[in-house]
């Protein structure tokens, strides 16, 4: 178990990123190191009204405790009350154009230890996309990221990632998924350290490869009000998941952390309304009926589709 590689690839990962949605902003990111009174900190690297991101943020910490919370435990019992540390990578990125859907992805290392008994580590991480305005070619591209990214290591874990993926992004209250989806893992130390290593580093690697093309074919598009106020609306789910369902953010406030970068991942505009529904034949309502169901969006043809953007 090489912690320090791990840590290493991490904050590496970090900076490969801002460096990329920068480039394409064409703003800089604010960094904020700070430390946690329990153990160890972290860097934020935030950017706020750019010219592209109404708001990024990318995460790294190495936080350390003395006894794992709840969220931790709860499908791992028999860890309850061990020390931990938790580093990872963990970003949210939400572009001012409606037509340029928000992304997520986390990737981190946790390892629980006891006096006398062998230290217990594990992986986890994944990727999401949530449009407000559905493009089949930006599904597709994307799911097919998450597809290559893991299919070195075993052909059956993509479709796994993937419904697991589904199951996890869904406002359970609404019985809607949050978004088009990706992957999801967790709990995952099958086939020993260096394994598991490998699959966190192809999953962090592949975010910009999967996320930057669709951002890029999105950011100059036309829109107005009405794309904006919707845009809004769908920004109204993906904080009652953060708040609701999400267990990262659980974690971090259980765990003491840093309320700042928790709560990063919120837009910077939202809006609720009571019971609305869109017009059919919408945009608008396209959404619902073909991007908010699961789909096999990485074996769909994209021959026939139309040029759009």
């Amino acid at each position: 178990m090489d912690v320090p590689a791990v840590r290493s690839y991490l904050a590496g990962l970090q900076e490969s990123i801002v460096l990329r949605l920068a480039a394409i902003d064409g703003g800089p990111f604010l960094r904020d190191a700070w430390e946690r009174p329990e153990g160890g900190g972290g860097v934020s690297r935030l950017i706020e009204d750019g010219q592209v991101l109404e708001r990024g943020g990318v995460n790294f910490s190495d936080v350390r405790g003395t006894a794992l919370p709840p969220s931790a435990t709860a499908s791992r019992p028999e860890l309850a009350g061990r020390a931990w540390q938790a580093m990872g990578v963990s970003l949210v990125v939400h572009p001012r154009n409606p037509h340029a859907p928000t992304a997520h992805m986390n990737v981190r290392m946790f390892v629980a230890t006891r006096d006398g008994a062998a230290p217990v580590w594990w992986f986890g991480g994944g990727m999401d996309l949530t449009p407000y305005y559905g493009y089949d070619e930006d599904a597709i591209h994307f799911h097919r990221a998450c597809r290559d990214a893991v299919a070195p290591f075993g052909a059956e874990l993509h479709a796994r990632w993937k419904k697991a993926c589904d199951d996890y992004f869904l406002l359970r209250h609404r019985r809607e998924p949050r978004g088009v989806g990706g992957i999801f893992f967790d709990d995952l130390a099958d086939g020993g350290f260096d394994r598991c290593f490998a699959i966190l580093r192809s999953v962090g690697d592949a975010f910009v490869p999967a996320y930057a093309p669709i951002l890029e074919r999105r950011k100059d598009l036309a829109y107005g009000e009405l794309e904006r106020d919707f845009q809004a609306y769908r920004r109204g789910r993906y904080v009652e998941f953060n708040l609701v369902w999400d267990r990262g953010t659980l974690f971090g406030l259980q765990s003491n952390g840093r309320t700042e970068a928790i709560l990063m991942s919120m837009p910077p505009v939202a809006k609720w309304r009571y019971d609305w529904r869109p017009a059919p034949g919408t945009p608008e309502a396209r959404l619902y009926e073909r991007y908010l169901v699961p789909r096999d969006w990485a074996d769909e043809s994209t021959a026939g589709l139309p040029a759009r953007g």
